[in-house]
């Protein structure tokens, strides 16, 4: 690997932005929800999820410290990182039930599960290289 490269992977303010651009889904999401608060209780309850102002308090709460807790780095990242990951996984059969759906709408589901997938390991990946960071 070129010196130059390595370097860069290894310079604290390139963690700091990767860290940054994989949280940017929950962050954009929380500040989306928080200015649209009105909507949130008919969004949960739409998906089935009641009381829908717990539900929407906990989404909140889920994407702007999970994502503090990674972007920050440390000894939680695991927790913010299993914490986001743990709630992109539950969005799949909640809010993306593409086997359930027909055409065009299956197919856009699809896709985006296969991108909470990719977010989820890009979560597993920075929580592993924390904790091998600090063995």
């Amino acid at each position: 690997m070129p010196s130059v490269i390595s370097a860069l992977l290894k310079a604290r303010a390139f963690h700091l932005v990767a860290r940054i651009l994989l949280t940017v889904p929950f962050w954009g999401a929380g500040i989306q929800h928080a200015v649209q608060w009105s909507t949130v209780p008919a969004e949960m309850a739409h998906f089935g999820l009641n009381p829908p102002l717990l539900y929407g308090v906990a989404l909140l709460v889920t994407c702007f410290v999970g994502s503090l807790l990674v972007i920050l780095g440390g000894r939680l990242t695991w927790l913010g990182a299993g914490a986001l990951g743990v709630f992109t996984a539950l969005t799949i059969p909640i809010a993306h039930a593409f086997w359930a759906m027909q055409g065009d709408a299956a197919m856009n589901e699809f896709r985006t599960v296969m991108e909470h997938v990719s977010i989820i390991g890009g979560l597993m990946v920075v929580a592993a290289m924390e904790a091998n960071r600090e063995a």
